[in-house]
């Protein structure tokens, strides 16, 4: 059953007209910023309930209402990048209504999503896609003759901080598809932006007089006839400019792009004027405007990673909603690799930290602030975070690498190329590993497992608890490990209000029994051996004997420990918070068919199909991985003594 808050927010005068584009279009120019303010209102009155990404889509309100304004979505195919700005597109393109349910279970997907809406070209999640996905597009338009189809794509400085963009940008100057590239430079990613290319916009950005010149060049040109020989006079003159007045040379029309800019993002009737005359011009494009994220709601705007995603908060006071407990609660994951790394860090001077543009998310923040000569944020760049602590290990560093599990399948070449081959003893924290929720399929953690167990001199480990987090962390800086070291682990609470225990070294591939117990034997993997511990209660009352055994490790397996569950268990359940395709609990089938063990085997976990968004309370139910999915499956196999019918539990 779905729980989808059927509250629904008035829209303004102007907006409530609006269901689709075309509605939009019967506007003139001067409704435009009544329109624009009416759509940001919108947005905050439903986030602000609701909850979701909010300064995002804050931020690109104008420029949002000017693209549907001018282009003819969805034939011109408007591609936005991440997806976290892309708020006010669904509202424009007939899901107002319908809103209220974003990102709740069997609502609407918080990112654009294909399958959604004709109007999402591109389903996104992750960030940089966006101009390889339109350039792919323009091409197909070329092959088959739609000379008048536009491709758009709206990409952040933070996202270009990535090597994908760069790789579609040099494609793109020299195919010459007509395609736009618009870089929404606000300066922000969810945490601010790092390294020399934020420092490089800024250069282009404020360059005044570069813009002055170049705009009344262009001006004084527009009113001559123009033809080819104007064109290539034009461009000989930017060039000129360019060289003298700018400090350097621009970095996208050395690639082959023609760029525009300094551009006001959140001036909707001057982007109109401009996206029509850009419409005019073919080829490759960069058009560079400035925003604001959270523009409009002040406090967003001063605190912008705060309120990258700061849920369900009092839109007059500002007041952010927390539950307020009257004793000691579990803490984050992440807090818990946090403050456990900087323990590690002041008693060994080797321990380091990376993180690719998610130092507040993963909590490595705390050790940069303390730390900042043993800390990095190195931007949206999971593939140079891997590589970078692989040449950090190989002078004898301890480098925890933190990086979500969904982000880590964009550097797995590096982890085995750089890492696991070479053997080097860099630590891997994943992050929202298993179902994180709200985020839906782009951001689900469901096959770290799989793509790491399969790769040699991998040991990787999951912990059921706070303790085992700072005991894994604590065993794989020592100087006896020797290997690459995945520690995965998901979003959100613990079980320990009383975490900080002391640091203990613990045997790398044991397991440990939690449970006796003689008619089933349940195997888990991580955090879900909690709902293991729950489920024993109840099937305690019902005189079921069920043993527990927290692995603890996937790569090595605890082989001493499966052989006495293989020889004294006849039913056997496995858990685990990832996908049951080449998981954990396919581990333990392959070293009970190797050691001809015979005992009946249901795995438990993520199934083989795309997972939606949801609370994870309701997708592990969902899923069939919950407290009570494991009292179904410990009742329904002692009911059973055929294995086939076990097996299609």
């Amino acid at each position: 059953m779905s729980n989808i808050n059927t509250m629904e927010v008035t829209a303004g005068p102007l907006l409530a007209q609006i269901e689709f584009p075309s509605d939009l279009k019967k506007f003139g120019k001067e409704d435009l910023t009544q329109i624009s303010n009416e759509l940001r209102q919108f947005i905050i009155d439903v986030v602000s309930v609701n909850g979701g990404h909010f300064g995002a889509s804050l931020g690109v309100v104008e420029l949002t209402v000017a693209l549907h304004y001018v282009y003819n979505t969805p034939y011109d195919q408007l591609i936005w990048d991440v997806g976290h700005q892309a708020y006010g597109h669904k509202i424009l393109t007939g899901r107002r209504k319908t809103f209220h349910t974003n990102r709740k279970y069997h609502g609407l997907s918080g990112f654009p999503k294909r399958s959604e809406s004709e109007y999402d070209a591109f389903g996104v999640g992750h960030s940089s896609t966006s101009i390889s996905a339109a350039l792919g597009m323009a091409i197909a338009s070329s092959i088959k003759g739609e000379t008048d189809r536009k491709h758009i794509a709206v990409i952040g400085d933070g996202a270009m901080t990535a090597g994908l963009p760069f790789e579609a940008l040099q494609h793109a100057g020299s195919c010459k598809e007509d395609i736009l590239i618009i870089l929404n430079d606000n300066n922000m990613s969810i945490d601010p932006n790092v390294g020399s290319l934020k420092e490089y916009l800024t250069d282009i950005t404020t360059s005044k007089t570069y813009n002055k010149v170049r705009d009344d060049v262009w001006n004084m040109l527009g009113k001559m006839p123009f033809g080819k020989m104007h064109q290539k006079m034009a461009s000989k003159v930017e060039a000129g400019i360019k060289g003298v007045v700018s400090k350097t040379s621009n970095l996208f029309e050395g690639l082959g792009l023609r760029y525009f800019g300094q551009v006001d993002g959140h001036n909707v009737v001057k982007l109109v004027e401009i996206l029509k005359d850009l419409q005019k011009i073919k080829g490759p494009k960069v058009l560079h405007i400035n925003t604001v994220k959270g523009k409009g709601y002040d406090l967003a705007e001063k605190d912008q990673t705060l309120w990258h995603a700061p849920g369900i908060f009092d839109k007059v006071t500002g007041k952010i909603n927390k539950v307020v407990y009257d004793s000691p609660q579990p803490p984050k994951y992440q807090d818990v690799f946090g403050k456990t790394i900087i323990e590690l860090a002041t008693t060994n001077p080797k321990v380091m930290g990376v993180t690719p543009a998610m130092p507040s998310g993963c909590s490595l923040k705390y050790m940069m602030a303390e730390m900042p000569d043993r800390a990095f944020d190195v931007g949206i760049c999971e593939q140079h975070a891997v590589t970078l602590s692989a040449g950090l290990a190989t002078q004898g560093m301890k480098v925890f690498c933190n990086i979500y599990s969904s982000f880590m399948q964009r550097a797995y070449d590096q982890v085995i190329h750089d890492v696991a081959i070479q053997k080097l003893p860099v630590i891997f924290c994943l992050d929202r590993a298993g179902l994180v929720g709200d985020d839906g399929p782009t951001h689900h953690g469901a096959y770290d497992i799989p793509y790491m167990r399969c790769i040699p001199n991998m040991i990787i480990a999951a912990p059921m608890n706070e303790k085992e987090l700072r005991d894994m962390m604590y065993t794989a800086q020592l100087d006896s490990n020797e290997l690459p070291f995945v520690i995965r682990y998901p979003r959100g609470e613990g079980v320990m209000p009383h975490w900080q225990t002391p640091l203990e070294p613990m045997a790398i591939g044991k397991g440990m029994c939690c449970s006796e117990g003689t008619d089933v034997a349940i195997l888990s993997m991580g955090h879900p051996g909690n709902f293991v511990t729950n489920a024993l209660q109840v099937l305690q009352q019902e005189g079921i004997s069920v043993a527990h055994y927290n692995m603890r490790f996937v790569k090595p397996l605890d082989e001493n420990l499966l052989h006495q569950i293989g020889k004294k268990f006849k039913r056997v359940i496995t858990i685990e918070d990832g996908t049951i395709v080449g998981g954990f609990g396919s581990a333990c089938l392959e070293f009970f068919a190797a050691n001809h063990y015979h005992p009946q085997v249901a795995m438990l976990g993520i199934p083989d199909r795309i997972v939606e968004h949801g609370k994870p309370s309701e997708l592990h139910a969902e899923c069939g991985y919950d407290t009570t999915a494991i009292i179904r499956t410990v009742e329904t196999m002692m009911a059973k003594t055929n294995p086939l019918e076990v097996a299609t539990l």
